[in-house]
């Protein structure tokens, strides 16, 4: 059964910012890549341990890789839902506790 995503309001403000090329790669990997098993570790997908950020967020927090962007989110079993928190870039050398 697939996932909802919800894109909160704070990561939908952080998408819009972002140059419509990017943000077309990024809405096709949140489509392809977090609708069915956003919970299982991949290539580009990963759970984030002891994670702090500036943004709410549930445990376990999940990272997202779009290219030099990082898409933040969380998972609810419960309603087979997985919840947008933020989109971030990250430039080159910087850590994603540093972004984030």
């Amino acid at each position: 059964m697939p996932y909802m995503v919800d894109i909160r309001d704070v990561a939908l403000d952080e998408l819009q910012a972002v140059k419509p090329f990017y943000r077309r790669r990024i809405v096709r990997a949140i489509d392809k890549q977090l609708v069915h098993e956003p919970n299982v570790e991949t290539k580009n997908r990963k759970v984030l341990t002891g994670f702090r950020s500036d943004f709410e967020h549930d445990e376990p927090v999940w990272e997202l890789r779009v290219g030099q962007y990082r898409v933040y989110y969380d998972v609810s079993e419960e309603s087979q839902t997985v919840v947008v928190r933020a989109v971030r870039e990250k430039p080159p050398h910087v850590t994603t506790e540093q972004i984030s």
